[in-house]
């Protein structure tokens, strides 16, 4: 008897559960009357989740960087930053966040190394001790997503582009406004797309990283919805499956990356562009002397008959 009462409690929460779900995250953990999703993000830390909307990129991170230590599934990235837009060569951290999902200015990772991040929480500044100063979380107004489709069947027309993208990411991003997409370019020969999203300067309603991380992981084919699909705009009708992407953030104050952080590779980059400046100084040099010496000589043979 008692067997079937604990069987009938299993299948009554797997009903619950299934009745209330988090669409906006495939982690989480969804209960209770009213129902109530929470996301670990932490040893036996939970947090609480507003379902309806995308979850705040920070503590999507802190989640994904407890399941990494729990050996669950994590991310990488890389890139170069270009001028005061830069990316994300940090990858995942364990960060701070507000009550509101938002990153804290300075961020340490449970280290004595602190840094600068932005509002998308991507480092700002170069790292320094713990004394770092971040009087303010500086805010990220323009994302540019770079991205690369796979090969399709039959071309398609780029005036119909932009179209295509704002709507599906309206649809996928839970509402995601589409006035944001300002500008879309298409190269059809490396199959590129750059796709520019920009809010105006001091707007703060809108979170920029929320809809840049969910795509992110979509084109990785890492979904965090529930249902575990990708991002395919259709295009002229046909699907259009991405295979890369790279996201550029642009902030309000550009960043204050200075010399003395930069890689091994950068570094050895920039010692042989100036030897080889030096070099070629230094023929020049060398050349116009020996030509002036020539020239001397020259004359002072034709004045010896006279």
């Amino acid at each position: 008897m008692k067997m079937w009462i604990a069987l009938v409690l299993v299948a009554f929460a797997a009903v619950a559960s299934a009745q209330c779900p988090c669409e906006t995250m495939k982690w989480a953990t969804c209960d209770g009357t009213p129902c109530t999703c929470t996301l670990l993000v932490g040893e036996n830390v939970k947090q609480t989740l507003k379902c309806e909307a995308l979850i705040p990129k920070c503590f999507l991170m802190k989640a994904e960087m407890y399941r990494a230590k729990k050996g669950l599934s994590t991310r990488t990235i890389g890139g170069k930053p270009v001028e005061t837009a830069f990316v994300d060569n940090d990858g995942i951290y364990d960060p701070d966040c507000e009550t509101d999902g938002k990153f804290r200015a300075k961020q340490c990772n449970n280290t004595e190394e602190c840094w600068c991040v932005n509002s998308a929480g991507v480092r700002r500044t170069d790292k320094e001790g713990k004394d770092l100063a971040c009087p303010k979380l500086v805010e990220t107004m323009w994302v540019r997503l770079q991205l690369k489709h796979k090969p399709l069947t039959t071309p398609i027309n780029a005036a119909n582009l932009k179209a295509a993208i704002s709507d599906a990411m309206n649809k996928r991003y839970k509402g995601f406004n589409k006035a944001l997409v300002e500008e879309v370019e298409y190269d059809a020969d490396s199959r590129t797309i750059v796709v520019d999203v920009k809010k105006a300067k001091g707007e703060r309603a809108t979170d920029l990283s929320r809809m840049a991380y969910y795509m992110e992981k979509d084109v990785k084919v890492l979904p965090l919805f529930k249902d575990q699909e990708t991002f395919a705009p259709v295009v002229d009708g046909q699907k259009m499956e991405l295979e890369d992407i790279l996201v550029y953030y642009v902030d309000e104050e550009a960043p204050t990356f200075t010399m003395k952080h930069l890689s091994g590779g950068i570094i050895a980059v920039i010692v042989v562009v100036v030897l080889a400046v030096v070099a070629g100084l230094l023929v020049l040099f060398f050349a116009r002397r020996r030509a002036n010496q020539k020239y001397s000589k020259t004359q002072q043979r034709e004045l010896d008959p006279m």
